[in-house]
């Protein structure tokens, strides 16, 4: 049996949109899909203002050129996130202060934020792992008291809840991925959210080439021309339409995908009950998208062995995150050591999560986990 990690395919209309899409004559950017696809994503998901970009990456480029962060300013950051979290921000001389994760839920530590503020602190930027919500409420009061920018990393966790707040939402820009890993895909892809309405008509500019072409569109100008910086951050027509089939289906995806969590999580729930790995915390005040599931074992030897136990097996199954503040480029701005973080790296282990995984193929991941515990490791896992 061979398991991918990951599988993107059309859910429901997308062949049909993308057909539609083809023949409609507006193949570039700002056509009648990317208008549906900001419209479902705002209508339903309660978000102020979205604007759909090439990718989460250059949603976060947007959202720290509207920062206008400059040369010295100093972002508070998760060291477990990917690169370009980190990149947006560096690319304009912020420098980023990286704090350790939470036990529980992988997310930044919200305690410890505080202590990291300076008088060069622009803003918090918050990474929400899996799927799973930051403390929110915590950190958005943090910021209200320092008068702090928050900027909602959110590329994993589209229709995800912190208590009655969708993430992405909350913070004054929020982005999300529409790359082919996630819930919801077009290959590549993502949105900047737009929470705090001083930065919409600047937003609109920076996404068209620093042009006021937007407000042409509407007809408010004669003509539009060159009034700021920005680059081309639309995202082409084509994805769009294939976008749009996936969001029509996000809750029947939503659905599978927590039935493949909840089917991992009982299939395994013996060992972690055994002290031999732990799973996934989701506080009760959090609702998950079911983003990823992952296993955390006792020590980067366990999980390797588990890794090529599985790839031996036809499964692929990955680590995550190298902690940024350990990376090459990380060390330039950190020496400090992050434990929670760099124990979760070496740790943590992803099992494969998409729509059409079936229940046997869970079943035969789940016997050859087993299979690791039988032949190869027998310690119990230490408190991570």
């Amino acid at each position: 049996m061979i398991i991918p990690f990951n599988y993107p395919q059309p859910i429901g209309k997308e062949n049909d949109y993308l057909l539609m899409a083809a023949n409609s004559g507006k193949l570039c950017g700002d056509g009648p899909f990317t208008e549906k696809c900001k419209s479902f994503i705002e209508n339903n998901f309660d978000a102020n203002h979205v604007l759909l970009t090439t990718s989460c990456t250059h949603a976060l480029e947007m959202a720290v050129l509207l920062l206008r962060i400059t040369l010295g300013d100093e972002i508070i950051v998760p060291s477990y996130t990917f690169s370009s979290t980190v990149n947006a921000f560096i690319l304009q001389g912020g420098k980023p202060i990286f704090i350790d994760i939470r036990e529980d839920t992988l997310n930044i530590d919200e305690s410890k934020i505080e202590e990291k503020i300076t008088s060069k602190t622009k803003a918090i930027f918050v990474m929400h792992y899996a799927g799973v919500p930051c403390e929110m409420d915590t950190i958005m009061e943090i910021a209200h008291r320092y008068d702090l920018y928050v900027i909602e990393d959110a590329a994993q966790a589209l229709t995800a809840k912190y208590k009655d707040k969708y993430l992405g939402t909350i913070g004054d820009l929020g982005t999300f991925s529409f790359h082919e890993t996630k819930n919801y895909i077009c290959g590549e892809g993502g949105a900047l959210v737009i929470n705090n309405d001083k930065f919409i008509n600047r937003a609109e500019i920076i996404r068209e080439k620093g042009t006021n072409r937007a407000s042409f569109l509407k007809k408010k100008v004669d003509k539009y021309s060159w009034v700021d910086i920005g680059s081309s951050y639309l995202l082409s027509e084509m994805l769009a339409a294939f976008l749009f089939g996936q969001l029509e289906m996000w809750k029947e995806i939503n659905e599978k995908r927590k039935k493949i969590f909840e089917i991992y999580y009982s299939g395994l729930e013996h060992l972690q009950n055994k002290g031999m790995l732990r799973l996934p915390i989701i506080p009760e005040h959090c609702t998950p998208n079911y983003h990823l599931f992952y296993i955390l074992l006792n020590s980067e030897e366990e999980r390797n062995e588990m890794i090529n136990h599985l790839r031996e097996n036809g499964v692929t199954a990955t680590s995550h995150y190298t902690p940024l503040h350990l990376s090459q480029m990380g060390q330039q701005w950190s020496s400090e050591r992050l434990p929670i973080t760099e124990q979760a790296s070496h740790t943590l282990l992803r099992l494969p999560m998409y729509y059409s995984l079936s229940a046997s193929e869970q079943a035969y991941i789940i016997q050859l986990i087993q299979e690791t515990y039988m032949k190869v490791l027998a310690t119990p896992i230490n408190k991570l």
